[in-house]
């Protein structure tokens, strides 16, 4: 299975399928979405609410983050793999985790969550085609396909698995 063409996806997202060492779409979401859980568990308690500056986010707040993106990139494949024609709505993540009342929630309920919205994931980019995996559409007015957007989300998790242990675990 070929890595994503970069001139069909937003130069916006080309650090998230950088970051992908993978070159199968369903293994990267597999393996870098253990290596992710993995992570997670190993967070104290006393670090869940924890920001590493004024104004930036929790790692609460974060999980939730990872959480929704995936929830609507992956909305966004599976319009684009039924030849949806409309332009997607975008999101502003800021908003998003402020709203999300992330810190109200259960670590363990967060946890569950992310596994069954991964396993949804892996399920739907396991049930496309070839020619799925290549529709294309727009989102938030910028063009991206299929398997861009699989790249994207596993990318996506990455990133911020770096933040984390970067910004958060030291």
């Amino acid at each position: 299975m070929p890595r994503p063409d970069l001139t069909r996806v937003g130069s916006f997202f080309h650090r998230y399928i950088n970051q992908v060492p993978q070159n199968d779409v369903r293994v990267a979401l597999h393996d870098l979405g253990k290596d992710f859980l993995s992570l997670m568990e190993s967070i104290p308690a006393d670090k869940q609410d924890y920001s590493y500056a004024p104004g930036k986010w929790t790692l609460r707040e974060a999980f939730q983050h990872i959480i929704d993106t995936e929830r609507i990139l992956s909305y966004r494949a599976l319009c684009f793999s039924r030849k949806e024609q409309q332009n997607l709505p975008g999101f502003d993540e800021d908003s998003y985790a402020a709203h999300s009342k992330a810190g109200n929630r259960k670590w363990k309920d967060m946890m569950d969550e992310f596994i069954t919205i991964r396993k949804a994931t892996e399920q739907l980019f396991a049930s496309f085609d070839s020619e799925q995996l290549e529709s294309g559409g727009i989102a938030n007015n910028n063009p991206n396909y299929v398997m861009g957007l699989g790249f994207i989300i596993a990318g996506h998790c990455q990133h911020h698995v770096n933040i984390i242990r970067d910004r958060y675990l030291k």
